[in-house]
């Protein structure tokens, strides 16, 4: 009888071994990461994949974000989507308007019985990524917002204290004509992103319209009016800073040529977003680098506004078999956790998108032990957003940016004057809207 219960005993662990493990349902993953903020994010979904054995996501880089998008467009008409995909804040507009495409997050948690808080979110994140009744539509993720980042070495030689950083455009442009004129630095300032630095977020920080309908949260119909006083101003006054050498473009968009000025300390100030924080530290190695917010013109404004946000989000396409939202709900629910969050945010620069993560953080003496890390998030959550200072969410709006950057480069280079290049702008932009609406109605 004993030999008998020891054959059926290993009869039994054979069949056991022999039977087919169930096969893991695949989460596509489209991304627009790569270098070290690509290893971290591909980290994330290994380390999801490693807390259970039902699902399996797969990150796939497919570009910058411009090329991410239309990547996923593409897909989308022929069907051959992934489930979730990256999307920069600018799209936003363009992922509203396509009808049919998107599961929205608040539905797909709902959906697949996950938890969902919205209040858990930091506040000036949901409100740009959620419609009219407030229902958030994409996965918050690396949301990030633009800093000042500056030399403190530069501003001891020239003079200054280096604990002080301008706060309004008329002290950074003092203490910039200071550092060059003591030869600490050949140029005082170099900044990324014109159009979204240098225009959308100076008009949020001074409560002035970047456009009409709420810098078009309204919906359709909407247009630029970004041609105003303040704008012709502030590009008058880059324009002026460049001829006296204060000021150094360093080429549209991301500016690639900006952040080298910054660490070759040619130029003592830089303008970057928050997310540019890791980059900064580990390139800067000769100097001590200062954070700070962005300056404001004080007659402008007595108290500067919050700053808007820039970085992206996760937007959940249709067409999937339910298992597979099943799997995307559980891992939206897995990068909402506290430690996961605050891990990423600490070791990329973008905000914490929970109120839970920000706690964690000070709890762990992060902000502490590094001065200057919750810059971002002071600066984006200073006061209640207004109509103009809620962010800007207009429908191709990544054409509308190389306009705004071609333009200033026509202005820089004497064609124009400040107002007839953000005039040309604003024409140029509304007829990209109008283009839009009429492909969207």
């Amino acid at each position: 009888m004993f030999k008998n219960v020891l054959f059926l005993s290993a009869g039994l662990a054979a069949v056991l071994s022999a039977a087919p493990v169930a096969a893991q349902t695949e989460i596509a993953w489209w991304h627009a990461m790569d270098a070290e903020l690509g290893k971290k994010l591909e980290q994330i979904a290994n380390d999801f994949n490693a807390s259970q054995t039902e699902f399996k996501v797969i990150p796939t880089y497919k570009g910058g974000y411009p090329e991410t998008l239309t990547a996923a467009i593409a897909a989308f008409r022929a069907n051959e989507q992934p489930a979730i995909v990256q999307v920069f804040e600018v799209g936003t507009g363009t992922m509203m308007a396509a009808k049919g495409a998107v599961n929205p997050v608040y539905q797909l948690m709902t959906d697949n019985g996950e938890p969902w808080d919205p209040s858990g979110f930091l506040a000036p994140v949901t409100g740009y990524y959620s419609d009219t009744d407030g229902n958030i539509l994409s996965m918050p993720f690396n949301s990030s917002t633009p800093i000042m980042y500056y030399n403190k070495d530069a501003f001891e030689k020239a003079g200054l204290d280096p604990e002080v950083p301008p706060k309004t455009w008329a002290e950074l442009e003092t203490m910039g004509r200071q550092i060059v004129e003591s030869g600490a630095t050949p140029c005082a300032l170099s900044s990324a992103w014109i159009t979204w630095i240098q225009t959308e977020n100076l008009s949020a920080l001074h409560d002035v319209p970047f456009g009409t309908l709420e810098n078009g949260f309204g919906g359709l119909g909407t247009e630029f009016v970004f041609n105003g006083e303040l704008q012709a101003r502030h590009w008058g006054n880059l324009k002026k800073w460049a001829d006296e050498g204060l000021f150094q473009y360093g080429g549209p968009g991301g500016a690639a040529d900006a952040a080298p000025k910054f660490y070759a300390q040619e130029c003592a100030i830089f303008m970057n977003s928050s997310a540019g924080r890791a980059g900064v530290i580990n390139n800067a190695k000769d100097f001590e680098v200062g954070f700070a917010p962005l300056p404001y013109y004080d007659d402008v404004i007595a108290e500067p506004k919050n700053s808007i946000i820039g970085g992206a989000t996760l937007w959940t396409l249709n067409g999937k078999d339910p298992e597979v939202y099943k799997g995307v709900a559980q891992f939206f629910t897995y990068l909402s956790q506290p430690d996961v969050q605050a891990a990423w945010h600490q070791a990329t620069g973008y905000l914490p998108i929970t109120n839970a993560a920000y706690e964690l953080g000070k709890e762990q003496n992060y902000y502490a032990d590094n001065p200057g890390s919750d810059i971002a998030i002071q600066q984006i959550t200073r006061g209640t957003p207004t109509a103009n200072s809620k962010g800007v969410r207009f429908g191709n709006l990544t054409q509308v940016r190389a306009v705004v950057d071609e333009e200033f480069e026509s202005m820089l280079s004497g064609a124009k004057t400040p107002q007839e290049a953000l005039d040309t702008a604003v024409e140029r932009g509304n007829q990209i809207l109008r283009d839009f609406e009429a492909a969207n109605q």
